[in-house]
């Protein structure tokens, strides 16, 4: 193509002949955040920034094949499962949360060698944007985490970060403070890798303040020892947490109730409770101490038997993993 020399037109006092100039964009982009974006264009009403306030969804994994014939000692179960009795308290407490107008989906696949699926909360940290689909410990549960991004993805629950590369993170060693506040744990269960994966995103999302807390050797949660059941109210194994994590509580306005059975808290999960509104759990049996603390604290608990799930080693919160619960 011969170029068009536009100083000879001048010097020849002709006329410039009329180039048009090359449009500009005419796609420009949406000025949402994903958020806003998730109703309309994932097709789901999901996120997640607190630990007390109104729940309205969960997700689940009902129990199958992977609790029968299964060498329970080797997947930590502390002890040997009936599996129709322990497929039975999973549905009681299924029910249980449709009964407060909570919507339960349930996994749909897992592994049947990992009879550790029922706990779903180690798989995924719900944020206000979206899922953290973690990266678990045990090999006796790594791969779990496949089937808990199948099943956000076909419900519409948007996936904001995988854990990778070499680190791990289970979804009970984050706990929800405030909207601007998470505390988050390293420990067995969680490496600075994965903490440091989950602290970047938080802080994306307008996370101000990290409280960190290390889980003692013999622990593997935040849920065991540490949880929330109104804005005010702090259940906590104290022994077992850190004072500057129990301090930054105290200074947000909570009242800490000291657990006072170590039997209770160890052996019956009484720290493992689910708030479903503020002022308002659901626990297990065997903490009847507890439960009496909670209560005259102005509490009210709800008390389901599910001694037979808690052979697992876990309870209520271990199990549930939040997709929704109402805004600060």
């Amino acid at each position: 193509m011969k170029l068009i020399d536009m100083d000879e037109y001048l010097r020849r006092g002709e006329e410039l002949p009329d180039i048009k100039a090359i449009g500009g964009e005419r796609w420009f982009p949406l000025e949402t955040n994903s958020a806003e974006d998730m109703v309309e264009y994932w097709g789901g009403d999901f996120g997640c920034s607190s630990e007390y306030n109104k729940l309205r969804s969960v997700i689940l994994h009902r129990p199958g094949k992977e609790v029968e014939n299964v060498d329970f000692e080797k997947v930590r179960f502390r002890q040997v499962v009936d599996p129709t009795l322990f497929q039975q308290q999973h549905d009681d407490l299924a029910n249980y949360y449709r009964s407060k107008g909570v919507r339960v989906y349930y996994l749909e696949n897992s592994r049947e060698d990992r009879p550790n699926a029922v706990f779903c909360r180690d798989k995924i940290f719900m944020t206000p944007e979206g899922a953290i689909v973690t990266r678990l410990a045990m090999p006796e549960r790594r791969g779990e985490e496949r089937f808990m991004a199948e099943t956000l993805a076909k419900i519409g629950v948007p996936i904001v970060r995988t854990i990778t590369g070499n680190g791990i993170f289970e979804g009970a060693n984050a706990m929800w403070v405030d909207r601007k506040t998470c505390i988050l744990s390293t420990g067995v269960r969680a490496n600075r890798d994965g903490y440091s994966q989950v602290e970047y995103e938080l802080r994306r999302m307008g996370v101000e303040q990290i409280i960190p807390m290390q889980i003692p050797y013999g622990h593997a949660h935040i849920d065991g020892l540490l949880n929330l059941a109104s804005p005010d109210v702090a259940l906590a194994h104290v022994s077992q947490v850190p004072y500057d994590v129990i301090d930054a509580l105290k200074m947000k306005g909570y009242q800490i109730i000291e657990v006072p059975s170590q039997t209770e808290a160890k052996y019956f999960y009484s720290v493992n409770f689910v708030a479903t509104e503020p002022g308002k759990v659901v626990t297990s049996v065997g903490g009847d101490q507890t439960v009496e603390l909670l209560e005259k604290a102005g509490i009210e608990v709800d008390v389901l038997d599910l001694s037979e799930l808690n052979k697992g080693r876990g309870s209520v919160h271990c199990m549930t993993g939040f997709l929704k619960r109402d805004n600060d």
